[in-house]
């Protein structure tokens, strides 16, 4: 379980693909803090650690996790957002973030709004439900707070330190982000539709 807290930024340094599978090697600064088979969230993605070097760590994505990610657009270059389980104890400081992202969503909109940032997001209108404003939402592996969601846009606000320490400040308009919507909207939602009271 993760808290959409991003502990820090990684750059990717090699792409391989592995007939359906792509593995990732990976340069940041805890890098050399993990250990093999542990989960780390990149982009809101978990995946598990393979290998580590001194200032890096290799992951694997599978099929089903580049379909429904934006890590099959990763390149050398490229910036993620990570983020380490939440130890047995300690501060829930972000929301519940399983590490399974839903799908994805396109950046409609980037405004500067006197020294912080305004992204809107479309997504499926089916999903709806799952939002509300003031409720919290999952992109890239950063835990925010939704603004003002419609039928199929919602927005978040982007404070400078979020902007300065994710990968927010790369992101443009078109750019497709991950999307973890609130686990206890999931459940609720399943369990109406159910009983017929969910579209």
């Amino acid at each position: 379980m993760f808290t959409g807290i991003i502990e820090s930024l990684g750059k990717v340094k090699a792409v391989e693909k592995d007939r359906s599978n792509v593995h990732f090697s990976i340069e940041s600064s805890i890098s050399s803090e993990l250990k093999i088979d542990q989960s780390v969230s990149h982009n809101g993605a978990c995946l598990t650690v393979v290998e580590v070097g001194a200032d890096w760590h290799h992951v694997t994505a599978v099929e089903e996790t580049l379909r429904r990610t934006n890590l099959g657009a990763w390149a050398p270059g490229t910036l993620v957002n990570l983020e380490r389980c939440l130890p047995m104890g300690g501060r829930l400081d972000g929301h519940i973030v399983q590490g399974h992202v839903d799908e994805l969503v396109e950046c409609e909109e980037v405004l500067e709004t006197g020294g912080s940032w305004k992204f809107s997001f479309r997504f499926r209108s089916e999903q709806a439900g799952l939002l509300v404003d003031k409720g919290s939402v999952c992109l890239n592996g950063v835990s925010l707070t939704v603004v003002l969601p419609g039928e199929d846009v919602f927005s978040v606000a982007i404070i400078p330190y979020t902007w300065e320490h994710t990968n927010f400040k790369t992101l443009t308009v078109g750019d497709s982000v991950n999307i973890e919507f609130d686990i206890l909207g999931k459940y609720i939602a399943r369990q109406m539709t159910a009983y017929g009271h969910y579209r």
